[in-house]
């Protein structure tokens, strides 16, 4: 399993991460990106390489 975070002072919810995730791990509310699906996180870091504020960090737990 994998925590997924997001520095919410560098997120500017423009949505990139959930428009990318293959997992549907993100969605966008009040205007702040949040992880709501983690579980189904497989570590491919593609919301890392993608995220342009570099907000999302992705750790094995």
């Amino acid at each position: 399993m994998y925590m997924v975070t997001i520095d919410k002072g560098k997120c500017d919810g423009d949505g990139t991460c959930a428009n990318v995730c293959p997992q549907s791990v993100f969605k966008v509310e009040g205007g702040k990106a949040d992880p709501v699906n983690m579980s189904e996180c497989i570590n491919c870091l593609t919301c890392v390489e993608n995220c342009p504020q570099q907000a999302i960090t992705v750790n094995e737990i």
